[in-house]
């Protein structure tokens, strides 16, 4: 039985490591988490002690097989939850990131089933991130940052790389949601903003927000 400080570590490093090659560095995770670097050094500590990560000094941090899984597990609670809250309880998605940081620690693996099972066994959560099926097993979702597409080309939206309430709260403004379809006008070369078409208006999109924006091409 994982305690909730271990879950939020194992969590923390299944997600960076698909931002840090090789091992993830005790520095990076308390970056990530807010904590003190010796904290890190501790709790993993107690996580290799239970077989649940790798370490060795100067080569970082890495799952083992059994702590993937365990990691896959919380992160798809976390993404079921968002689901349900956004289709069942009609939260908006910039309000759901929270409230299932607090119900992926629900230890009840047939809850979990049974809500997996109740939403239709989605694929995807509301910021378009793949949710792992009961074995682990995560659907590939092909996608490019808007920032790499090209003048005349349409796409549709289907995720966030930035999930801040704030960016999303951006895009409600915007009115860009997953599956909106944006038609690439033209790139200023000065500063590579973006010239879109989006529900039949034009609208400025900075460089910023392409390289927060996941699309695929219509």
């Amino acid at each position: 039985m994982l305690t909730y400080s271990e879950e939020n570590y194992l969590k923390t490093i299944f997600h960076l490591s698909f931002t840090e090659e090789g091992g993830i560095s005790t520095n990076a995770i308390a970056a990530k988490i807010e904590t003190k670097a010796s904290s890190v050094t501790d709790m993993i500590k107690k996580l290799n002690e239970k077989k649940l990560v790798e370490y060795q000094k100067y080569q970082g941090v890495i799952l083992t097989e059994e702590g993937l899984l365990a990691a896959k597990m919380i992160v798809r609670k976390h993404r079921l939850w968002e689901v349900f809250l956004v289709e069942k309880l009609a939260f908006n998605w910039d309000e759901v990131h929270d409230v299932a940081e607090e119900l992926e620690h629900i230890k009840s693996e047939k809850l979990i089933n049974k809500l997996d099972a109740y939403l239709g066994f989605p694929t995807e959560d509301p910021h378009g991130d793949p949710i792992p099926n009961a074995k682990g097993e995560i659907k590939k979702i092909n996608k490019t940052l808007l920032s790499a597409a090209s003048v005349g080309q349409t796409v549709i939206c289907v995720g966030v790389k930035d999930s801040s309430s704030e960016f999303l709260q951006y895009l409600d403004k915007q009115k860009i949601a997953l599956g909106t379809t944006i038609d690439i006008i033209e790139i200023e070369p000065f500063d590579q903003s973006f010239l879109v078409k989006i529900h039949h208006s034009t609208l400025t999109i900075t460089k910023k927000i392409a390289n927060n924006l996941f699309v695929q091409t219509k």
